[in-house]
Parts: structure tokens; sequence; C-alpha cells
């Protein structure tokens, strides 16, 4: 290996300099844009090219993504206008019945699924279902530790089933596989894990905090939704899966989903009673508060692509191919879930096309099937939320209005042990 070869790999920097500053608290558009300058350094860029590369990044699969992020947001926010989502929050919790301790954890669970799947944003759909859920959790007695990681687990694991929840967009992208193929080798059986775990600890939570309930009054008034608002919540429904059949039938690519945001917020909105002028003033106020995201994504694709042109990911499936050797593809597939999980403090979809840039070449050479490359990359993104207490934690227990962090660590560190372990029974039994 020459000097060029070693030139090469040290363009990797620009990643773990990147990983560094986001882990030490810098603002990750701050971080982002280091990280673009250091890779027109290695690259020896000059002006013009600088431009380019910007350029480019607009029609960027990661633009593509942030854009969808925006719309999404937008979305949400006109099916909270509308009470759509506390709608749909009405029917599954109270159709469930809440009668039992049982039976209200099934309908935080189940709620939790549709709602942040929906919105593709964990904070979003957990602000809508919080104010509805506390009272039926005060009614029979459950905890609030319980709740909160009842919540977030549900939250955590509706963002790689939604079919158009951004980390689900992403891994369809960067791997084509079908959204069936990705929920039947990847989502589902993380999902399984995950919710499974997590019932269990909020059972010990439970009887531990037993204590730590909401006050309970009987008296309160609930929800209860208008005929316009059942219609309204009815016509989104059969779109949302008239959509999502649509699209699997004709093999719709990313950019359906531009289609399908503005679609579903335009006609939901007229349903629900809203003009047009109201409509988008909701979907601009929403994509606003995603723009500072969209940035993000706008300037990573740059960051990235100038690491693959600097030669940093060709050097590292130099490194890697002789894994081959030491564990083959059970290995890789360990190896990458991990890097994920601990090493890539970012966004889910970011966090996805990251690793497909760097794992890619080495997959193709190691001819690892592209179910379990999905498969990790995506489980990779659950293990950080659980294993590193951050906004998504925090944002459930909030929501629940739970003070009990060591509760939510408790779950946080018995989910991470779970799902490694599955991460290693999967590679060694399917890889």
């Amino acid at each position: 290996m020459d000097w060029l070869f070693y030139l090469q790999l040290a363009s990797l920097s620009i990643i773990v300099i990147y990983t560094i500053l986001v882990f030490r608290n810098i603002d990750p558009l701050v971080a982002t844009a280091i990280g673009v300058v250091l890779g027109f350094i290695f690259n020896w860029s000059s002006p013009i090219e600088m431009g380019k590369v910007l350029e480019s990044a607009l029609g960027s699969f990661l633009a593509l993504v942030g854009f969808i992020i925006m719309l999404g947001r937008g979305l949400g926010e006109v099916l909270t206008e509308t009470k759509v989502s506390h709608t749909l929050v009405h029917k599954i919790v109270y159709g469930i019945g809440v009668n039992t301790q049982r039976r209200v954890k099934v309908g935080v669970v189940a709620s939790s699924l549709v709602i942040v799947a929906i919105l593709g944003t964990l904070a979003g759909g957990l602000a809508i279902l919080a104010p509805i859920l506390r009272p039926i959790a005060a009614s029979v007695g459950l905890s609030r530790p319980s709740l909160a990681v009842l919540m977030q687990a549900a939250g955590e694991e509706a963002l790689i089933l939604g079919p158009f929840a951004p980390p689900v967009v992403a891994l369809l992208g960067v791997t084509g596989i079908s959204y069936g193929t990705m929920l039947t080798h990847a989502s589902l059986p993380i999902v399984m894990v995950t919710l499974i775990t997590t019932w269990i600890m909020a059972s010990r939570l439970q009887k531990q905090y037993h204590y730590e309930v909401f006050p309970h009054d009987a008296s309160e008034e609930r929800f209860v939704p208008t005929k316009r608002q059942n219609l309204a919540t009815v016509f989104f429904s059969l779109a949302f899966i008239a959509c999502v059949a649509y699209g699997l039938i004709f093999q719709a690519k990313t950019s359906f989903v531009i289609f399908v945001m503005l679609f579903l917020a335009i006609a939901t909105g007229l349903v629900g009673g809203l003009n047009l002028k109201r409509i988008f003033e909701l979907i601009v106020a929403g994509m606003q508060k995603n723009f500072y995201l969209f940035f993000i994504f706008l300037l990573l694709g740059p960051m990235l692509d100038l690491v693959q042109s600097a030669g940093g990911f060709a050097a590292l499936m130099k490194v890697f191919v002789p894994l081959e050797q030491f564990g083959g593809k059970s290995l890789l597939t360990i190896l990458i879930g991990l890097t994920g999980a601990f090493g890539m403090p970012a966004a889910s979809a970011a966090v996805i096309k990251m690793l497909h840039e760097m794992f890619s070449p080495v997959a193709m050479e190691m001819s690892l099937s592209v179910t379990t490359f999905a498969f990790s990359m995506l489980l990779a993104t659950r293990i950080t939320n659980f294993a590193i207490p951050g906004a998504n934690m925090f944002a459930a227990m909030g929501f629940a209005e739970s003070q009990n962090i060591k509760a939510m660590i408790k779950n946080g560190l018995t989910v991470t042990v779970v799902q490694i372990a599955f991460l290693v029974i999967y590679s060694l039994v399917w890889s």
C-alpha cells in the first residue's frame, strides 16, 4: 500500500471529526458545514468546483429526503388543525377499550404506532397523543414511567414502519428493495423484538414505580370528534391506504412521496373544512419548522460525496476485505450495525445514507445480501435512541409528565442489549 492509499484513508477523518463535533454538542449544522469544508480541502476544490458541488446537492437524494421531511411536517400541521390526528387516537384507544391496564397499554402502543408512522416524527406524534393518553392512563392507575417507555418504544418503531417516514424513505431509496420486503426482512422483526422487550420492562416498572401515577379526575371532559372531524378522518385513512397501494402496485420511487404529502394535506384539509389559503399556510408553517433539518441534509450529501471522491470509501473497502477471512459476512453485518448505532450521531435517514456510502462497496465485494444490509442499517438507527439518552427519550418522558430518567435509561439499556443480541443472532443465521 502506497502513500496515496493512506492519503485516501485519511479523508475518512472528515466523518470522524464530524462525529466528535456532534458528540461534543457542537451544532449539527455547524459540524456538517465544517465537514464540507474539510472535504473541499481534501479534494483541492476550486471555488468554481465548490459551487458546482453545492449546486448538484440541491438535486441529491438526501436533499429530496429532507424536502419530504419538511412536507411531512406540513401535513402534520393540517392533520392537527382538522383534528384528524386526535380523532384517529380516539378511535384506536376507545375502540380497544380502556377499562384495564393491559388494554390501555395496548391502546398506547397501537395509537403511537399509527400516529407517529403517519406523521413521520416522534415528538410531533407524541405531542398529539399525550393529552389524550394521560387521562386514560390515570383512570386505570398506569404509572408515568410505564407510559413513557411504551410511548418511546412504539414511537421509535413506528418510524421504521410508516411507508413515508424518513428512515423508510431513505432505506428504500438507497437499497432499491420493495416496501414489503423491508417489512418482512427488517422492520417487523426489529419492531417485535423491541416492543416485546419494552412491554416486559413496562410491567416491571409498573410494579416498581406504581406510586408515580397521574391524578385522576373522573369528571374531566375527554375529546369527542365532531361529524366533520370523523368524515375528514375516514377520508384521510382511505386516501392514505390508496396512496400506499398505488405506490406498491406501480413500484413508485421516492419522488412519489412528494405527491402523496401534498395530495393528502390539500384533500384532507378541504374535507376537514379548511380553505386553500389556510391549508397552504399550515403546510408552509410546518415546513419552516423542519427547514433547519433540510439544510443539514443539503450539506450532508456533499460531505459524503467529497469523502467518496477523495477515495476514502474505496480505501475503507481495501481495509475491510480481509474480514472475509475473519468472520466474513456475519462480522460485516455486526460491524455495520454497531458503527451506525454508536459512531454516527445524526438523523436516522442521514445515518442510513452514510452507512450505505461507507459499506456498500465491501458489501458487494463480499456478496452480502441486500436484505441483510438493510436490516443492519435499520437496526442501527433504532439502537442509537435507546442506548444514548437523547431528544426522543426525553420527549417521551416529558409528554408522559414523568421525571424518572432512571426508568427510561433502564428500559433503554435493556432494549439495547436485546437489540444487539438480535443483531448478532441475525447475522449468524441469515447473512
